[in-house]
């Protein structure tokens, strides 16, 4: 019976023979609408019939595919496409089925235009909402299939473009179409992943080859939309690929397209997920440190741009873990430079350029990663990688083995360019925030190196974290003719934490700079740097003891470049006269009353008429000439003291006049010979000295004392004794006033401890203990001056 009815045409189903009724004759003349809008009403009256028609509807496609009848096809394709449009979301399910097998027959086929045909109705499909989730649908197949159109490679460039639009596209769809219900597949997974987005990376790749006939725009398009989905568990998903793709294709060394992908991923990511990307990023960085020096400058300059993208929250919690695997990387990258390998077998060369362009970057990427940080961070920062810095008597290896001395002067210097790169963005109202004891006191000891490059970079540190007011960069060049009005000065006075700046600070640092300018190998840069520093420490924190306490370093300064006790050149010389001739000039416009500037200006006239060398203007310059033989000044070429305390008399500053009267000698501490030896070799060879056994290992030298020896003693011992005294009332005074509050503190605890060991010894002496009894052995009693009794019962 069914058989006979299905060779009647008037006894088959109605929905067969409405779904008939919508092809033409001619495939040419399209869907026949009037037909079509018959087949639509009947689907919605009768929803329960939704899968017959659509399979009926597939049954037709696939007949006339088989028959290579592409324009049925089409029509068939059309016609399931307004069924979707025009059914309710309730009913959609019972078509989406022969839909999907529908679009896999035609993806499957071997004509692009059907692959393009089955895209586009998948997009459509893709954009209608449904309410009702289904739970066995699969869109592995089209992942696939799409990204495979995605790589293309159709000998026609038109063909192939459109292929590779329309694998976009669909890959779009299968995102949204699954992205936001949970119940569909995940799409995040990662073999899902490592499909998707390899093929968005090749075509966007092509953008900067091929130009504008690329499908480029799509794929920015699809790979934002993408990542703007990406909640917090899944950023990770979608990055490794990007990762992969630049690994496996070397991309990192180009940069530029390194740089694009990850702009684009910055600035689609949601904000608050940024810092999963910089975590990737430093993971990816420490995976391929022995990887060659491009690919890992390549990785850190993708760093530096996405943390400038990014500026709230690029860093994340773990602020710094951040600058620890850069500063990590700094140390391999010098390691990498000295042995010539970026790998322990030794097998794979590298060259000093490459890794220097590498240590450049990572020296800008933690300045660029600073910028992001609020202040207080910074200071912590800045804390961090002072930490970092081998010191000299304080670590007691400084270089690793393979590089050893020479790479911890080579690694001091990169971790403090990266200071530098820190302390020029650093911007606080506050020096004692600034510059704490525990950042300040191992930074001063660094003056104190004999490597060159080591000083000038701390004098710059120190000058970008003083100068609050922008002028370091207009007092960069020493000259005697510069006016106050070029500069940014306070109006206010100074506030109650400059005053303890002052206080507790301003006199190590006067410290520290005088012995700077001793320094034989300071060169144009080291005395423009001092310039500077005093310049800005002048401007920032003028007032009238802070000036009287420069004007006497100054003072000092003169007196070290003429003393014949130094073994300066007659450059260094020359330098240290030109800076005091510059800084007085200064100083003088800055309030003090105008005899001083008088008496400066006539000075510096005279040198200009008869010894020039000792101007910045001259001696700073590319052409300057120098004196021969040793350096002679004339005494009226030279700042007086009496001169400057006569001008600066009857004034405000005449309350400090009378320090004057006491010649600025700073004292040396231990700390600073420590920090001024060249090695470890010589630290050891301190302690080695200092030890008792190997004291006792010395033979004493006995001086020998003769009849003569006496007798000039005898005679010599009044006048020499006066004279000693009066120089150790004069030191002592001195350090009272200009010494730190710790030094004193230090001196006087070990003169206590040593006043209570000779007590302990003479009462030893004069007590004693009492005799022991005969016969078995007993307790000794302890003498009452080293017995120990409660706090409580001692006043």
């Amino acid at each position: 019976m069914y058989g006979v009815c299905g060779c009647c045409w008037a006894l088959r189903p109605r929905y067969k023979r409405l779904v008939d009724n919508i092809f033409p004759e001619d495939p040419e003349d399209g869907l026949v609408k009037s037909n079509m809008e018959k087949l639509t009403f009947f689907a919605l009256s009768a929803p329960e019939k939704l899968d017959r028609i659509a399979a009926y509807l597939s049954e037709r496609l696939t007949r006339e595919l088989n028959r290579h009848r592409y324009g049925y096809v089409c029509i068939a394709m059309e016609a399931m496409e307004q069924l979707l449009l025009a059914c309710h979301s309730q009913s959609i399910n019972l078509l989406v089925e022969s839909f999907l097998s529908t679009l896999r027959l035609l993806l499957e086929a071997d004509r692009p235009h059907l692959h393009i045909l089955a895209t586009s109705s998948f997009v459509k499909f893709a954009n209608i909402e449904e309410d009702t989730a289904s739970y066995h649908r699969s869109y592995d197949f089209f992942v696939s299939r799409f990204s495979e159109m995605c790589h293309s490679d159709h000998e026609d460039l038109e063909t192939r473009n459109r292929i590779r639009v329309s694998g976009i596209r669909g890959l779009q769809g299968v995102v949204r179409k699954t992205v936001d219900d949970e119940l569909q597949v995940n799409i995040w997974e990662p073999h899902h992943m490592e499909q998707i987005v390899p093929a968005l990376l090749v075509n966007l790749q092509q953008h900067t080859q091929a130009g504008s006939v690329s499908p480029a725009e799509e794929t920015e398009v699809c790979f934002r939309e993408l990542l703007g989905r990406a909640a917090y568990g899944h950023v990770n998903s979608a990055i490794t690929p990007v990762l992969m793709h630049l690994d496996s294709h070397s991309l990192w060394e180009g940069r530029s397209f390194a740089v694009q992908c990850f702009q684009i991923i910055m600035y689609s990511i949601q904000s608050q997920h940024s810092h999963l990307v910089i975590q990737q990023l430093l993971g990816h960085l420490d995976a391929n440190s022995r990887s060659p020096a491009s690919v890992r400058a390549g990785i850190v300059e993708v760093l530096s741009e996405a943390a400038v993208i990014e500026a709230t929250g690029s860093v994340g919690p773990t602020v710094l873990e951040v600058f620890n695997t850069l500063l990590r990387q700094l140390r391999q990258s010098v390691d990498y430079q000295l042995t010539g390998y970026y790998d322990n077998a030794g097998k794979h060369k590298t060259s000093s350029t490459e890794e220097e362009t590498l240590q450049d970057a990572v020296i800008q990427t933690i300045g660029s990663f600073a910028n992001t940080l609020p202040v207080y961070q910074r200071s912590e920062v800045m804390l961090f990688i002072m930490g970092k810095i081998p010191v000299p008597g304080i670590y007691p290896a400084l270089g690793s083995p393979n590089t050893g001395l020479e790479g911890s002067r080579m690694i001091q210097v990169m971790l403090l360019k990266s200071l530098l790169q820190v302390s020029e963005r650093y911007e606080s109202g506050n020096l004692l925030t600034a510059l704490p004891s525990s950042f300040l006191e191992p930074l001063l000891s660094f003056t104190l190196m004999e490597d060159p490059d080591i000083r000038l970079l701390v004098l710059s540190i120190l000058t970008s974290l003083v100068d609050r007011r922008h002028n370091a960069a207009r007092l960069t060049c020493a000259s005697v003719a510069l006016h106050v009005s070029a500069l940014e000065l306070k109006e206010d006075p100074s506030s109650r934490q400059d005053v303890l700046f002052i206080r507790k600070h301003a006199q190590r640092l006067y410290r520290h700079v005088y012995l700077t300018c001793r320094e034989e190998s300071s060169g144009r840069g080291h005395y423009q740097a001092l310039f500077t520093l005093l310049a800005v420490v002048s401007v920032e924190l003028a007032n009238e003891e802070v000036l009287v306490d420069l004007i006497r370093l100054v003072l000092a300064l003169q007196d070290l470049a003429l003393s014949n006790h130094e073994c300066l050149s007659v450059f260094n010389r020359c330098g240290i006269h030109a800076i005091c001739a510059a800084l007085l000039h200064l100083l003088a416009q800055l309030g003090p009353p105008p005899s001083l500037q008088h008496h400066v200006t006539q000075v510096i006239e005279g040198r200009h008429s008869n010894a020039s060398h000792l101007l910045p203007d001259e001696l700073f310059s590319e052409k300057h000439s120098l004196p021969a033989g040793e350096l002679k000044v004339d005494e009226e070429l030279l700042f007086g003291q009496s001169k400057l305390c006569e001008a600066l008399a009857g004034s405000s500053y005449s309350a400090h006049t009378e320090r004057f009267n006491t010649a600025y000698t700073p004292q040396i501490t231990e700390e600073d010979r420590l920090s001024k030896r060249k090695s470890i070799g010589d630290v050891i060879s301190l302690q080695i000295d200092m030890h008792p056994e190997y004291c006792a290992l010395q033979s004493p030298q006995v001086q020998q004392i003769t009849f003569e020896t006496l007798k000039s003693t005898i005679e010599d011992r009044g006048g020499d004794e006066e004279e000693e005294l009066r120089k150790r009332r004069m030191e002592v005074v001195e350090r009272f006033q200009t010494a730190p509050f710790e030094e004193i503190a230090a001196r006087c605890g070990s003169r206590s401890s040593l006043l209570q060991a000779q007590l302990e010894r003479v009462l030893d002496l004069v007590v004693g203990r009492p005799p022991s009894p005969p016969g078995p052995s007993a307790l000794r009693s302890t003498p009452l001056h080293q017995m120990k009794f409660p706090d409580l019962c001692v006043y």
